[in-house]
């Protein structure tokens, strides 16, 4: 089973690169959706996150104001390491869980962990391989203006609050351009499909 690490900056075009892995069959474990499902309400991370940051942070109905909570770790890089302390021990027990169960379901499965803060948080984990989705910061904050509706220092902000690309792109063992041509993207995709599918990557079955 190959384990495969998907990471890129915000806007990147990671998802589209997951999204198409798992047309070919690869079993995608998305980082941020583990995320939503451990700061549901009712969960511990959710209460350590209102122990941390305040009551406020929760709406009436006790769910998570991730738009609140953004806001305020993206201007204190205190407060975004004291979250990233909470968060990310929880997903990587919870994403580890289901890596083990894509292996116990299909011993020969790709397993590709859509993660964008893996240089932040995962980078010294066991991936039999390293992907990283490639487009230029630029690029990626005329993304963030027009399709996300941030304004541009937002966009920067959100940018910068990452690892750069520099330490991204240190750490690959293939990247897949974004910044082109779909078409590019996604032909990218289909040859790095046709290499794990061969599990032509030291894999663990």
């Amino acid at each position: 089973m190959p384990l495969v690490a998907l990471t890129g900056g915000i806007a990147s075009g990671k998802s589209t690169i997951a999204a198409r892995l798992a047309e070919h069959g690869a079993v995608v474990v998305d980082a941020d959706a583990v995320v939503r499902e451990l700061q549901q309400p009712g969960m511990p991370v959710l209460a350590a996150i209102a122990e941390a940051f305040g009551d406020e942070l929760l709406r009436p109905d006790g769910s998570l104001d991730r738009a609140a909570l953004g806001a305020v770790v993206f201007a204190d890089e205190r407060a975004r390491h004291a979250l990233n302390a909470i968060v990310h021990p929880a997903v990587a027990a919870e994403s580890a869980r289901r890596f083990r169960a894509a292996l116990d379901a299909d011993p020969r499965a790709v397993v590709v962990y859509d993660v964008p803060l893996l240089v932040e948080a995962r980078p010294d984990d066991p991936w039999d391989l390293v992907v990283v989705a490639h487009a230029p910061e630029e690029t990626r904050v005329q993304r963030l203006v027009e399709l996300r509706g941030m304004t541009e220092a937002d966009a920067r902000a959100r940018v910068a609050s990452q690892a750069s690309d520099e330490r991204r792109l240190a750490i690959a063992d293939a990247v897949v351009e974004t910044g082109g041509d779909l078409r590019v993207t996604l032909a990218q995709t289909d040859a790095l499909w046709e290499r794990l599918s061969s599990q032509d990557v030291g894999g663990r079955s």
